[in-house]
């Protein structure tokens, strides 16, 4: 699958170009890319460095991206919209505050700068930074309480599945 993520304004943001759905449920997705190329939205493309399994909820404000380094699993948090999923790619509207997670819980809160900025320039409606905001404390809950991602074995599990196929 295509990971397509854009900005509140619908301008196309991110492109992720080849990820392997390991579980797809109407409410989860989970998925998995290793050296897959990124496009950004100015033409520029990249290459991740690392296998990373990748989960979206339909429920959550926010996606979850387990990358495993050689010294652990590194997370990255997009505070985000639900995704959506259609015939074309996995899509979320990408709302610049992040979390990035440490291999040992603790945590950096990133982009409140790029946040403000974009949530005055795009007028973002007090219910949804009221709604961002709530889902930045719910995953920082999920965060020290080991769930979901962050439990134990997760990310390697869903590694170990994505190894077999692909």
């Amino acid at each position: 699958m295509q990971i397509q993520s854009y900005k509140h304004n619908g301008q196309l943001h991110r492109i992720w170009e080849n990820s392997m759905v390991l579980k797809a449920t109407e409410t989860v997705v989970i998925g998995a890319n290793d050296r897959t190329q990124v496009t950004e939205s100015d033409g520029r493309t990249w290459i991740t460095r690392e296998p990373a399994i990748c989960y979206f909820h339909a429920k959550y404000w926010f996606n979850i991206i387990g990358m495993l380094r050689n010294d652990g699993i590194h997370y990255y948090c997009n505070i985000s919209s639900p995704f959506v999923y259609d015939d074309e790619a996995l899509k979320y509207i990408d709302y610049d505050l992040d979390v990035k997670v440490y291999p040992d819980m603790t945590y950096d809160l990133l982009d409140e700068d790029e946040y403000e900025e974009h949530r005055k320039k795009m007028n973002y409606p007090v219910v949804l930074d009221r709604i961002l905001h709530n889902n930045m404390d719910y995953l920082l809950r999920w965060v020290r309480q080991r769930k979901g991602p962050f439990a134990p074995d997760f990310i390697d599990g869903w590694y170990e599945r994505y190894l077999t196929y692909r």
